[in-house]
């Protein structure tokens, strides 16, 4: 099935945040088997599936904030290098699709602010987008929070990568804003009541598939849950 092959991430909605009570899905760097990863390409598949997606935010050399996995361009690009020695005009020079397939040929490293018009432009109401934070640093995902609050969808974001290990960056997204959503990491059970104690955190974020009176807890004090599972598009996470 679709999902299997190239949802790696499962969302559980609380009733507290009120458009459903069904799982619904969000895409690893969009949907990464039908397109190349982290493109506009893989992120409006994932629309218009009406599923979620995850995206990465590094910063170029010259400030800009843009949408690149690894720390490196060489596996996602015709670049060689590290992201932060290039500039946006640069990184926007370098073909981010022909090393999926040639009808990717083109595609482009997006910036932030590119992504989030296309949420405004074409997600459904209750489409979520993970935004992994690839950097502690808090002014980063503080130049996110700006950026998506001029577009008006600030509240489909829910902040990930270093926000999960990290509570002192989740208290200073926080700070900007009530509607900044922050997830909190649960390797295992024995965690979990930590995680539902923490008032920096708005969101559980599962290591392992919880068993419905763990949901029901998270839910119970409104934390939705966030379950990553142990595969990104059916390959066993590192």
């Amino acid at each position: 099935m679709l999902r299997t092959l190239v949802i790696s991430i499962m969302v559980l909605l609380s009733s507290g945040r009120g458009e459903s009570a069904e799982p619904f899905v969000v895409a690893h760097r969009g949907l990464l088997r039908h397109a190349p990863e982290n493109t506009p390409a893989a992120f409006r598949s994932c629309l218009a599936l009406r599923f979620g997606f995850e995206f990465d935010v590094q910063r170029s050399r010259d400030g800009h904030l843009v949408c690149v996995h690894d720390d490196t361009l060489d596996r996602t690009t015709n670049g060689r290098g590290p992201v932060r020695e290039r500039t946006l005009a640069e990184l926007k020079f370098l073909d981010a699709g022909r090393w999926f397939a040639a009808s990717f040929a083109g595609e482009r490293i997006p910036a932030i602010p590119e992504i989030l018009d296309l949420v405004r432009a074409d997600a459904g109401p209750s489409t979520l987008m993970a935004v992994d934070l690839k950097d502690a640093d808090p002014a980063v995902g503080v130049e996110v929070i700006r950026l998506a609050e001029d577009r008006g969808t600030l509240n489909r974001l829910l902040f990930i990568g270093a926000t999960i290990r990290s509570r002192d960056l989740r208290q200073a997204l926080r700070s900007q804003s009530q509607l900044v959503q922050t997830a909190a990491v649960v390797e295992n059970s024995a965690e979990l009541q930590g995680v539902l104690e923490d008032a920096t955190a708005t969101w559980a974020y599962l290591r392992y598939v919880p068993a419905a009176e763990e949901v029901q807890r998270c839910h119970a004090v409104n934390k939705p849950v966030f379950v990553a599972g142990p595969h990104f598009a059916g390959e066993e996470r590192a």
